[in-house]
Parts: structure tokens; C-alpha cells; sequence
């Protein structure tokens, strides 16, 4: 393929440009251009696009496809050049990054990268990068339904992060249906809720409550040093026009891209906007987790009776308590707790607890096979089987939160 500069008149217009140091280096990423584009692409060093994306010439590229390795990461002043220069005239850009760290593709990303694919290129992945960069509304669209709530930045909301000691245990589960009770607590002053999905690589809140992933959830946290309360505002979905969703971004990235700095900014966003924010962490302990758990009220840690939960509990607590962490914020609540009736299933607890020298706060009940087949067909617990177990203990819990909330609040005036 010839430079984009060097098109024949019968040849078909040019609509994209792959941009490198060397395009030879990633023979994947030409095949799949060719194969999306035919010959409707050209390809351009890093020095050549500066001076050509500027040019009238390059009016017609609907996008251009940055590819990178660890050998170009000396060079990131000339590589974010070239993404504001081609954001600057509107041109789409999706990164495609080898062996690239964290923080180089953080600050690519913050430079305004549309899309980003990582090389060697995954089946098909170009091909739906390409095309969800060139389908992209460029003004965010709210849910269908949603009231347009304005943020007032006057609250004082409650952070309550939920993380699942072990897989399984059931934290999505709880955080979404704990979002939804409490938005749904208080019928004549109904609290204002936030659901905010930190699993960036695994996070299923968008699925629990069949909602979108929208490139808008990116692109907002890897710039929150300007963002504010609109920009904030125009990346949350809504759920039934009550709670207000920040779903996990719709690919795959590291959860050390974004930073502990990223992270405050979003909880302090959200807690000024709302009265509760919940937030579904991932199981990893990352770099961030000890922003949570300090911008935390109370942290709900979830639990199984079994050896992993108790053996990674006693991780957990000896990691907190040796960084001098707040640990006594932890409450722990025991998911598939035995029943009323079952003596020995208490016992168990006991011991349990007693041998981790930790509280067991909460018993939540099993669901069953019912509680799963609600969270697949994306609705809260309260609305697909409102009279299961499950779904009445965390409504209990919701209850107690909010009026112990309520009464503070009331004490504080």
C-alpha cells in the first residue's frame, strides 16, 4: 500500500490511514484493512501525519488507525501529536497498542483515542472497532425514558462499595438490587441513587439491568481532570428513570489504567450528585481499592460459607491491617446463609467468624436458581420475583440503611 498522498484518479477515495513507525511491523493490521477497505485506506509515518492530517486533503479520512509497540513509547510527545491533530479536524482514532504500558495508552486515550484494539488484532476486532467509531452518536444520548435529572452538586451522598471476597458470592447481585431498593425506599421523597460498575474488565452491571455500554464511560475516565458535573452526567445511563448507572466501559482495559487520582474524582462527582452511590469493585485489589475504601461509609464485603471465602477474608484482613487501613469499615455479609432451621449451618457460622476474628453482619439467604434467571433477564429482583427470600432480606437492609441515614441527617440539623 502507497502513501495516501499518492492516489490514482480511477483508484477509490481514500477514508482511512493506518499511522506508525513502520506499517511492515504489523502485518495483521493490513490484511484487516484491507479486508474492511479494500484499497480505500493509505498509510502514513508519524512524522508524515502531522504536516498531511492538517492538510485539505485529508478532509475526506473518516478515521486513521494509530498502531504502536514498546519501541514508540520514547516518542509519545510526536504519537499524541498526531491524535490531536487528527481529533482537531475530526478525524476518528482508534489505537492499536503491542506491548504498551498502562500509562502510555492512559495518556493516548486521554489525548483523545476513539477505540482501542489490542495487537495482534483478536478475530473481527478492527472490523467492529471500525464500526463503532464511524455509528458513534457524537452528542451522548440519555436512556430511553430517562427525566434528564440535572446534577446540583449539593448532596452529601453515602458511598457503599460492594465487593465479592470470592467469585460468586453474589456482589453484582447485591449492589444492583441495593441500588434499586434504596431508589425505591421512600416513595414520596424517593433518595437519588448512583450505581457506579469499577469491574472494568468483568463488570456485568449492564447486563443485570439490560443496559448499553456506551465509549462515552471512557472516554470520561481518562479525562477526569475536566470533567464536571454535565460531563459526568452525559456518560450514566438510567434504569426506570431512578437509578443513574456508570456501566462498565464496553471493552476490555487494565484496571491499573486508570488511576487512584481518576477514581476519587468519579466517587466525589457522584457523591456530591447523588444520596447514595453504590459501587460494584472488582475481586482484584488494585492500586485504587484503598481510594474506595477510605471514600467509603461502610464497605459490604461478600462471603460464602466455604474455604475460599474464609481463606481470602484473612488475606484481606491481613493486607489492610498491615498498610494501617481502615478495616473496621468492613461488614461482612454472608451470602447462601443457612436456614432459620438449620442448627449446625449456624454453628458453622459461629466458628466461622469466630475463627477470623471477624463479625458476620449480615445473613442473606439463597435465591435459588430464580435469582439468576432475573439477573440474565435484566431486571432488579423487586420487579421479576418480588417475594423471593433474597430479594426481601435486601430489601430489609436498604431500609435499615436509609433510616439510619435519615436520622443522622436529621440529628446533624
Amino acid at each position: 500500500m502507497t502513501d495516501s498522498t499518492a492516489v490514482q484518479n480511477d483508484a477509490p477515495p481514500i477514508v482511512a490511514c493506518t499511522i506508525s513507525r513502520d506499517v511492515q511491523i504489523f502485518d495483521l493490521l493490513i490484511e484487516d484493512m484491507e479486508a474492511a477497505l479494500g484499497d480505500a485506506w493509505g498509510d502514513l509515518s508519524f512524522e508524515d501525519a502531522v504536516a498531511f492530517l492538517g492538510q485539505k486533503e485529508a478532509r475526506s479520512l473518516q478515521f486513521v488507525t494509530v498502531a504502536m509497540d514498546a519501541n514508540d513509547e520514547d516518542n509519545l510527545p510526536l504519537v499524541s501529536e498526531v491524535i490531536a491533530v487528527a481529533k482537531s479536524v475530526g478525524i476518528k482514532v482508534i489505537l492499536i497498542a503491542e506491548d504498551v504500558s498502562p500509562t502510555a495508552l492512559h495518556q493516548l486515550l486521554r489525548e483523545g483515542g476513539d477505540e482501542f484494539v489490542p495487537y495482534p488484532l483478536p478475530e473481527n476486532e478492527l472490523a467492529r472497532a471500525i464500526e463503532r467509531v464511524l455509528t458513534a452518536d457524537p452528542t451522548p444520548q440519555h436512556a430511553p425514558g430517562d427525566k434528564q435529572f440535572n446534577a446540583s452538586g449539593n448532596h452529601s451522598g453515602v458511598v457503599i462499595p460492594v465487593h465479592g471476597v470470592a467469585g460468586g458470592t453474589g456482589a453484582t447481585t447485591m449492589a444492583v438490587n441495593m441500588a434499586w431498593e434504596l431508589a425505591n425506599v421512600d416513595k414520596e421523597e424517593p433518595p437519588k441513587v448512583c450505581l457506579l460498575d469499577l469491574d472494568f474488565q468483568f463488570g456485568s452491571v449492564s447486563t443485570y439491568l439490560d443496559l448499553p455500554r456506551r465509549e462515552a464511560v471512557l472516554e470520561m475516565l481518562t479525562d477526569t481532570e475536566s470533567m464536571d458535573s454535565e460531563a459526568f452526567m452525559a456518560s450514566l445511563l438510567t434504569f426506570d428513570d431512578k437509578v443513574h448507572v456508570l456501566t462498565a466501559p464496553t471493552d476490555m482495559i487494565p484496571l491499573d489504567m486508570i488511576t487512584p487520582e481518576d477514581i476519587g474524582r468519579v466517587i466525589e462527582m457522584a457523591r456530591v450528585n447523588f444520596d447514595y452511590v453504590l459501587i460494584d469493585m472488582p475481586s482484584t485489589m488494585v492500586e485504587w481499592s484503598q481510594t474506595v475504601l477510605e471514600m467509603a461509609h461502610i464497605y459490604f464485603a461478600m462471603i460464602e460459607l466455604d474455604m475460599r471465602s474464609a481463606q481470602n477474608t484473612l488475606r484481606l484482613k491481613r493486607a489492610l491491617q498491615s498498610e494501617d487501613l481502615p478495616f473496621e469499615k468492613i461488614r461482612f455479609i454472608l451470602n447462601r446463609a443457612p436456614g432459620f432451621t438449620d442448627l449446625n449451618g449456624k454453628s458453622r457460622v459461629k466458628r466461622l467468624a469466630d475463627s477470623l476474628g471477624i463479625s458476620i453482619d449480615v445473613l442473606m439467604p439463597d435465591g435459588g436458581k430464580p435469582v439468576m434467571q432475573s439477573c440474565d433477564h435484566g431486571a432488579p429482583l423487586a420487579v421479576g420475583i418480588p417475594k423471593n427470600p433474597l430479594r426481601k432480606e435486601i430489601a430489609k437492609l436498604a431500609k435499615s440503611m436509609h433510616d439510619v441515614n435519615q436520622a443522622e441527617a436529621e440529628a446533624r440539623a
